[in-house]
């Protein structure tokens, strides 16, 4: 769920792996849920794309009076310039156009509501202090709500991921600045890493909280823990990579190719971008801190406020999906 801390040896990774590769009956549900999904909205699209015309051409006479013939203009449906004349893409009307769209704003809203369940730690009782303790405490194995906490993190997760696939598939745009369809593939594939890393993360929880239970802390540190503790720490940090790299292009991405009235959409996700670097290196300082044994230095808080962060940014990259579906 974050980036914990130590990292012991990698000797006995893949055999952990192999010890753990059963999968939950929740995740199979899920993935052929979203399996399904994905077949229905394709076959949709593509039998609406068969089935439309393009527009018909309007002649003007120049001149000369000879007869000059244009295409019909495309509308801007995406942050990318708009399509070349010379390669026009045939027009997809309806829900062939609409259903993706929806589909990758409900899933990454979805999952971004999952990804802050955490905060349901306020009504009940854990008994890890938010000030000090990191959020992946709340679904160690020992916890009382560590499965409950698991289970909501796999759900965000896939859910995610599922979403960014989505935007891979259908949202890339047809034509434009190569520089453009860089930054969304790039902004995209960040946002599954995220998602896929976050997922992992749920499979592979503290057996502990190191932060709470000194024993545990000294286990850890002694490298007595199961190897679970050193694949969490990295499947958290490629997590946190992952939506930093989303965020960073995303961002990128509005700042030189959005219309002017997407002013105040560039200014909020700049805004979330340095909330979330500041959040990230704060976490970073206050777990060098813990480890050296000088306290937490408010880790729980940086670290909550930097899952909060991006959550809130999954919501917005949601909305700006579902505004190019109004567009559209």
């Amino acid at each position: 769920m974050s980036a914990d801390h130590r990292l012991p040896p990698w000797t006995g990774l893949a055999d952990l792996v192999l010890r753990h590769h059963g999968a939950d009956l929740l995740i199979a549900h899920l993935l052929m849920a979203v399996a399904v999904a994905v077949v229905r909205l394709r076959a949709a699209g593509s039998s609406r794309s068969a089935s439309s015309r393009p527009p018909p051409s309007s002649s003007t006479a120049d001149r000369s009076g000879s007869t000059l013939t244009t295409r019909a203009r495309t509308p801007r449906t995406s942050l990318c310039p708009r399509m070349s004349p010379e390669r026009p893409a045939p027009p997809v009307t309806g829900s062939a156009r609409t259903a993706p769209r929806t589909a990758v704003a409900v899933l990454l809203a979805l999952g971004a509501l999952a990804y802050t369940t955490w905060t349901l730690e306020a009504f009940l009782p854990t008994g890890l202090s938010p000030l000090r303790t990191y959020v992946s405490e709340l679904a160690a194995e020992d916890q009382p709500y560590g499965t409950f906490f698991r289970t909501l993190d796999l759900a965000a997760g896939v859910l995610v991921c599922a979403g960014a696939v989505g935007g891979l598939l259908w949202l890339r745009p047809r034509a434009g600045t190569r520089g453009c369809g860089l930054l969304a593939a790039g902004g995209w594939a960040g946002v599954v890493v995220f998602g896929a890393a976050t997922a992992a993360d749920s499979r592979l929880p503290l057996s502990c909280a190191p932060t709470a239970d000194a024993a545990c802390a000294a286990r850890e540190r002694a490298g007595a823990v199961p190897l679970t503790h050193a694949a969490h720490a990295v499947s958290s940090s490629v997590a946190v990579a992952g939506a930093l790299v989303g965020m960073v292009l995303l961002a990128v991405l509005v700042r030189r190719y959005g219309s002017p009235d997407e002013a105040r959409t560039d200014r909020l996700l700049r805004t979330l971008v340095g909330v979330e670097l500041v959040a990230t290196v704060w976490t970073l300082a206050a777990v060098a801190a813990f480890d050296a044994g000088h306290g937490t230095w408010g880790l729980g808080v940086a670290q909550r406020v930097q899952l909060l962060t991006i959550a809130v940014w999954l919501v917005v990259v949601a909305w700006l999906v579902r505004a190019g579906r109004r567009r559209a």
